[in-house]
């Protein structure tokens, strides 16, 4: 079955890297979500509070949420806010935004069981998605097309097992 989910986890650049390495990922672009307005971009998204984050499509057959979830966390600090990697503000908080409502109880019951083995507590946003942009073209497949540009995420975990 073919499912979509918006994460938010840093910089889109490194979290779109990794996810698009994945087995059973059908597709990623990087965007803006969940803000207080319908339109921004890359240099307005500080005044509109959206999130940098990627859409990803994905079949849940070949790879299940649990373990899109499980890639997720492996490449965030769930327990710090506003902050990943050298990127501070907002604009670079966690969250998993979700399109039904499935989704939403699989992602709050993972974060539940992970929150016992975590003593800081988790900070990860589990909302509904809204006022999705996507970015502007130079930032899709940004590190494809700038394999030495920043990226906080190490993408060589993608390939190795969970």
């Amino acid at each position: 079955m073919i499912k979509e989910i918006y994460l938010a986890g840093g910089c889109f650049w490194g979290v779109e890297g990794y996810f698009a390495q994945l087995n059973g990922v059908i597709e990623t672009k990087v965007g803006y979500s969940n803000g207080l307005t319908e339109d921004t971009n890359y240099k307005l998204i500080k005044s509109t509070d959206h999130a940098e984050v990627i859409y990803l499509k994905y079949n849940d057959e070949i790879l299940p949420l649990t373990d899109v979830l499980r890639h997720y966390f492996r490449i965030i600090d769930p327990t710090s806010i506003n902050k990943q990697g050298g990127d501070v503000g907002r604009q670079y908080r966690t969250g998993i935004y979700y399109v039904d409502e499935d989704t939403a109880d699989i992602a709050r019951q993972f974060i539940d069981e992970l929150q016992k083995e975590i003593d800081k507590k988790i900070v990860v946003e589990v909302e509904e998605v809204n006022n999705y942009i996507d970015a502007e073209e130079y930032h899709q497949k940004y590190l494809e097309k700038n394999p030495t540009g920043y990226c906080h995420v190490d993408l060589s975990l993608a390939k190795k097992s969970l």
